[in-house]
């Protein structure tokens, strides 16, 4: 038994810690936060072996710059004269290439695949009652252009296994008969499923309470000790811990506290926004409104709008121009939908940490020995949790990982 401190308590930091505590290792959950807000709590809720194309792709770049000054993109990228950013943007624009994405597309897929299934064995394991449906993922397309664009990317998922259908806008209808659509229609992936975010969260840190996992909320990390290339403490603002193994799931903050430790770790911090429309909309089917970059997902209670990656450094600001975007978003996709002022006024926005190829950092540093690094993982942290936290429970207790982890490594060259 190996006493683990882990840095984080998002769904990366809570996966690690259930799947730590399985193995009969010792767990302490430490977080800056009160833990019920931020990315893990504000996400589309999607478990997606369909989303198989890093963010670091062809013409991303092109499209990034091409939007830096409109606040109401789909990506939008304030430059900023700031060291760690502009590595950051060298890295990513040199990573925006069709070697990326074909050196990805395999490992995408697969720690998907893991977690989506894993999702299922949690619940029914541990007798949990969070909401869990499989679905599918509808990509719903208004152009010819978009519509070619997305059966393309179907037929590479298609060559990778995935079950994938096309639909003329009469199927869709058929899939949605209760809501008026504006589309050319759309591309079905059948492997995809959708949860309610909080639930599993509340559940899960319910759970490990009383399975004896420690918490410490509202504890800034604010010094590490380290001797031999090997962390022998942290400190907090109220307490130091000391551990056999130290876990870094802090999201989009990593960074900060990878520096401490001389470890390069280039993540910036991409903003998401939600709105959370309570009112019956007839929407049964989770979707991505392709051109807009907008995710519709029917949730336990709620209909939720979520979308935009706004990377502008780590804060909570609410920008209303992006907000807008996502609710005029919604009326041009399903014309009889109007998104109110109470619903924009409450929209939340999370932080996700996004590193310059679109793939997670998952495992040991060589400049730390009982460091294990878990973040980075972009849009997908939410489908990619259970795996990633399986993953970092294998590399403490010594266990063959269940997927490769090279394509992960926190000190791969960019």
């Amino acid at each position: 038994m190996k006493n683990c401190v882990i840095i984080g308590g998002g769904i990366i930091g809570l996966c690690s810690a259930y799947y730590l505590h399985k193995e009969g290792h010792k767990v302490t959950v430490i977080d800056q936060s009160s833990m019920d807000y931020g990315a893990s709590y504000v996400n589309a809720g999607y478990l997606t072996p369909s989303h198989i194309i890093p963010l670091a792709a062809p013409g991303v770049m092109k499209k990034g710059l091409k939007w830096m000054f409109n606040q109401s993109s789909p990506l939008f990228i304030k430059p900023r004269l700031n060291s760690h950013f502009l590595q950051w943007s060298w890295a990513f624009n040199k990573s925006c290439s069709s070697e990326n994405v074909a050196r990805s597309i395999s490992a995408i897929k697969d720690i998907n695949l893991l977690s989506r299934d894993l999702y299922s064995d949690i619940k029914e394991q541990e007798d949990f009652n969070f909401h869990l449906e499989r679905k599918g993922l509808l990509i719903l397309c208004q152009t010819d252009k978009m519509l070619a664009e997305e059966i393309h990317v179907g037929e590479i998922a298609q060559q990778e296994g995935l079950p994938v259908k096309n639909l003329s806008f009469s199927e869709l209808k058929q899939l949605e008969p209760n809501i008026q659509l504006h589309a050319k229609g759309a591309v079905l992936y059948e492997c995809d499923g959708h949860t309610t975010p909080h639930l599993f969260m509340e559940e899960m840190k319910a759970y490990l309470e009383v399975s004896g996992v420690t918490f410490r909320k509202n504890e800034k990390i604010t010094d590490i000790d380290v001797s031999n290339n090997k962390i022998v403490s942290v400190t907090s603002s109220s307490n130091t811990y000391n551990a056999d193994e130290f876990i870094l799931a802090a999201g989009s903050w990593s960074k900060l506290l990878s520096k401490k430790l001389g470890i390069k770790l280039l993540l910036e911090a991409g903003k998401g926004y939600r709105i959370n429309v309570k009112r019956d909309l007839g929407i049964t089917m989770p979707t991505i409104l392709a051109e807009a970059k907008v995710a519709v997902t029917p949730m336990q209670g709620f209909t939720r709008f979520a979308g935009t990656m706004e990377i502008a450094g780590i804060n909570h600001d609410i920008n209303r121009v992006r907000v807008e975007a996502i609710a005029n978003a919604a009326h041009t996709y399903y014309p009889d939908i109007v998104l109110t002022d109470d619903e924009k006024i409450n929209a939340a926005c999370g932080l996700r940490p996004v590193s310059p190829d679109g793939m997670a950092y998952i495992g040991k540093s060589g400049k730390c020995k009982n460091l294990t690094i878990a973040t980075g993982h972009a849009m997908m942290g939410w489908s990619m949790g259970p795996a990633t936290g399986k993953l970092v429970s294998e590399l403490i207790s010594h266990k063959k990982p269940s997927l490769d982890l090279s394509v992960y490594h926190p000190d791969r060259k960019f």
